[in-house]
Formats: structure tokens, C-alpha cells, sequence
């Protein structure tokens, strides 16, 4: 079951659509060029998770595209009602925006719910098996060339799904992006956390680390979230630059994302990630302070 909501202005909480129903234009540009932008999230009992974090993401990656998208009191209502129509446990919640039909000069945009795939309890289970693909591109290459959109979260996902065919076909279940000059940068769908445990003062310090964000990947809401909580949970905060060498020295690794959450890393390019028992006990640490958040 999928439940489509288009953002109309002759109809102010959205206009229900049949999903079973063709509903785009053929020259719509999302369509036909990938020229559009999305956000995907979780809902836990109708309620939408982050949602503030993820329509700040959606209006800065509209800034970026030069879209005008609706406002956030129209995504909020479309969302509540896509919601109201699913009214499912837990789902799966995008929200599109595409430059519209070429010519018409209006965009078109949309909220989409669908169930919870399974494969991501399964991978946040039984974990991951992740090889490094090189991006193609330098870490400085979003400060130089900002028509690159690498800070916008766009239609424009077949390289993302190609690593991640790429990965399946040897034998993995995920990918980490380096840069031309090796620096570690984030998943196709995902944002790459680490942990280092160390004793100071006879004391255990836990420190939680991402790459840093001017290397021109994607903000993760759901990472940032964990990082304000982990914060009051006593944990420490860093922020790269990483390079491949500390994820295969780290204590626990991690991919993280709005839908999957939180996904351990059992291996690198073979290489294993930590130890099995320390591992499981940060990932059951923070997936539980994860839990905690809105």
C-alpha cells in the first residue's frame, strides 16, 4: 500500500491521489531530467520523525536548485494527511519536488507513504558489509564548483544506486565514498559514524566521530540528531577530516540514516570493524539514545 498526496492549492490539507494510477506528466522535468529534490523520513505511530530537521534540509537544497517549493504549514498538512489515509504502526515518508512540467513554470510536489522496507531491521541486526568506492572527485570540489549540487539532496540518485549494484554484485551490502584525495565522505543513502573508546583519568571516553561537512556531502539529520543526544549522554564529538586508515582503527562503525537508523559495520574491504562484543554494546548504547530523540 502506498499513499500519494499532491500539494494543491485548491485543496489546503492536499489532494489525495491514486497510487495504482499513472500521475505525472511525461515532460515533467523530474521525469525527464532528474531536476528535483527530496527528503525521506521515518513515522512512528502517525507521527513524523525530525520532521523540522528535514524540511530545513528540503528548503536548502530547494535554495541550492533555485526551486521555489511550498511552504512548510503545506508539507505539514499533506504529511498529516498522507498519514491519517496509511495509518500503519510505522512508514516511510518522502517528500518530491520537481521543477515541474517543462514550460509551466510551477512545480510539482507531492508526499509519499509507504510501508518500512525489512531489509533495514535486518542490516541494523545482523550488521554490514561495506567496500569503499572512489567518488570521482576531490574534497574540495564543492567549494570550487558549487553547480555540482553536492550539498543538495536531489532526484538525481542513479550514481548512488549504481554503487550500491555494484556493491551487491561483490558480494557487500553497502558502500563508503572516499574522495580523489582520500578523504572518507558518506554512503549512497547514509551518513558514516565512528567510535573510538579510550581510559583517561581511570575513566572510560567515548568519542563519536563523522566526516566533516565541507568535503561537499549531504548534512545527515539523522546523525546530527544522535549527536546532540550522545552529547548529553556524556559522549564526546569530533568531526573529521577521515581518512580510510581510522575506520579500520576505530572500535565501532557505523552507517545512519532517517529510515535504516542506525546500521553497524561488521567488515571494510574484508577487513574486520572492531571487536563482536564491544561493537554490539555501543551500537545497543546508542541506538537506544537514538531512540530517544524526536
Amino acid at each position: 500500500m502506498t499513499v500519494l498526496v499532491f500539494i494543491d492549492s485548491d485543496f489546503p490539507a492536499g489532494r489525495i491521489a491514486d497510487a495504482n494510477q499513472p500521475q505525472l506528466f511525461a515532460t515533467d522535468l523530474g521525469a525527464t531530467r532528474g531536476d528535483g529534490i527530496f527528503e525521506s523520513l521515518l513515522a512512528v505511530e502517525n507521527k513524523p520523525k525530525k520532521i523540522q530537521a528535514h524540511l530545513d534540509r528540503l528548503a536548502s537544497s530547494a535554495t541550492l536548485l533555485e526551486l521555489e517549493i511550498p511552504t512548510a504549514e503545506q508539507w505539514r498538512a499533506a504529511i498529516d494527511t498522507a498519514l491519517a489515509e496509511f495509518d500503519q504502526p510505522e512508514a516511510v515518508v518522502k517528500l518530491l519536488v520537481t521543477r515541474g512540467v517543462e514550460g509551466a513554470k510551477q512545480a510539482t510536489a507531492w508526499v509519499q507513504v509507504s510501508p518500512l522496507p525489512a531489509l533495514g531491521k535486518q542490516q541494523r541486526e545482523r550488521g554490514l558489509t561495506v567496500i569503499l568506492l572512489d567518488r570521482g572527485y576531490d574534497s574540495e570540489v564543492a567549494l570550487r564548483a558549487p553547480w555540482l549540487l553536492l550539498g543538495a539532496k536531489t532526484l538525481s540518485y542513479a550514481v548512488n544506486m549504481a554503487a550500491l549494484r555494484y556493491a551487491q554484485q561483490h558480494g557487500a551490502d553497502d558502500v563508503i565514498f572516499t574522495s580523489a584525495d582520500g578523504r572518507v565522505l558518506e554512503g549512497p543513502t547514509s551518513s558514516v559514524l565512528i567510535a573510538k573508546v579510550s581510559e583517561e583519568n581511570g575513566s572510560q571516553l567515548k568519542r563519536l566521530i563523522t566526516p566533516q561537512l565541507d568535503s561537499g556531502i549531504l548534512p545527515g539529520t539523522t546523525q546530527g540528531a544522535l549527536f546532540a543526544a550522545a552529547q548529553r549522554a556524556g559522549w564526546q564529538l569530533g568531526y573529521g577530516p577521515l581518512e580510510p586508515k581510522h575506520l579500520y582503527e576505530a572500535d565501532a562503525a557505523w552507517l545512519i540514516s532517517s529510515v535504516r537508523l542506525l546500521a553497524p559495520i561488521n567488515s571494510i574491504d574484508g577487513q574486520q570493524i572492531g571487536e563482536d562484543t564491544q561493537r554490539a554494546e555501543l551500537t545497543a548504547e546508542l541506538s537506544a539514545i537514538l531512540a530517544s530523540t524526536e
